[in-house]
């Protein structure tokens, strides 16, 4: 258990080193990526999802995801993003597969971006020579994150609609005050919240060529998880007070968008810079992987 001196000598060091790795110009990076990539990504992981719960609900969590994070209405541009995305004409069996290998290749750019920037926020690069294992290895851990993104999305159908349907049974059985529904509001809060940290979890431990130990990845997700659920309603305050939309006129929701997902990456940096500093001064250590080493002394950067 951290005392409060030290979390604050974590956080301290995590923002020194945010500043030090240009964790600004890695999120504009990072954002760009995204947009290109969340039409194929967002189709990908709801087709994972609806191998066992239907399209429509997981379409519609989705959507409801990105209404908690930017609101109602800019959310409309991303129902509108996959369902144009979702309806386009059917080909043949060649142009078919060639479609669904773009779709795949853009949707996974974004984690080999990502991949990129957790390397330099943990100090790490491939060896020279290891490029075209290495950008197999990229796209393959690309795709099993995709795929684990459709299982979260997908749990979190299965939880919410048995939290509903308990819900429903427990006011059958004792009509009256709403307290259970305040209570599975919290329980759908907790479920959220959960999800969010076992996503940060993953990427942490397996997309950078690093080597973590499970327990310092953890602590450093939830820590993570908190700062980003902490945000979403300040950015969602901001957002509904503010009038950043109208003042972009027909790409405010785009802009609104890309807001978004900058604000994301720069907690995620930070959350990865706070794993960092608390793996190397109280837990495993990161390690380059096998077919990866320390980035040279030249800059800022303090050694691992």
């Amino acid at each position: 258990m951290l005392r409060p001196k030290q979390l604050y000598e974590l956080l301290k060091e995590a923002a020194s080193q945010w500043s030090n790795d240009k964790s600004l110009k890695l999120g504009a990076a990072l954002s760009y990526y995204t947009v290109f990539s969340l039409p194929p990504l967002l189709l990908i992981v709801i087709a994972t999802a609806a191998f066992a719960f239907d399209e429509e609900a997981a379409r519609g969590q989705i959507v409801a995801q990105f209404q908690g994070f930017i609101g109602k209405e800019n959310a409309a541009f991303i129902e509108t993003m996959i369902e144009q995305k979702a309806a386009a004409p059917e080909r043949g069996l060649v142009a078919t597969a060639i479609g669904l290998i773009v779709l795949l290749l853009g949707a996974s750019g974004v984690f080999g971006e990502l991949q990129d920037s957790l390397n330099t926020v943990w100090n790490v690069k491939p060896k020279p020579g290891a490029g075209l294992r290495h950008m197999i290895r990229t796209r393959l851990l690309s795709f099993s994150l995709i795929l684990t993104i459709g299982f979260l999305l997908l749990v979190s159908l299965v939880l919410s609609a048995a939290l509903a349907a308990f819900g429903a049974y427990l006011n059958r059985l004792w009509p009256g005050p709403p307290v259970i529904n305040y209570l599975l509001q919290a329980g759908n809060v907790l479920l959220s919240f959960a999800l969010i940290t076992a996503l940060f979890a993953m990427l942490f431990k397996i997309l950078p060529d690093a080597r973590i130990a499970w327990r310092d990845v953890w602590l450093g997700a939830s820590v993570t998880a908190v700062l980003f659920t902490a945000g979403k309603f300040l950015l969602g305050l901001y957002l509904g007070t503010s009038d950043v939309a109208s003042a972009y006129g027909a790409a405010g929701s785009l802009i609104i968008l890309l807001l978004w997902i900058y604000y994301s990456s720069q907690i995620l940096f930070f959350g990865a810079e706070f794993t960092r500093a608390y793996a190397n001064r109280y837990g495993s250590r990161i390690t380059p992987a096998a077919y990866a080493e320390p980035i040279s002394e030249g800059g800022s950067k303090k050694a691992a």
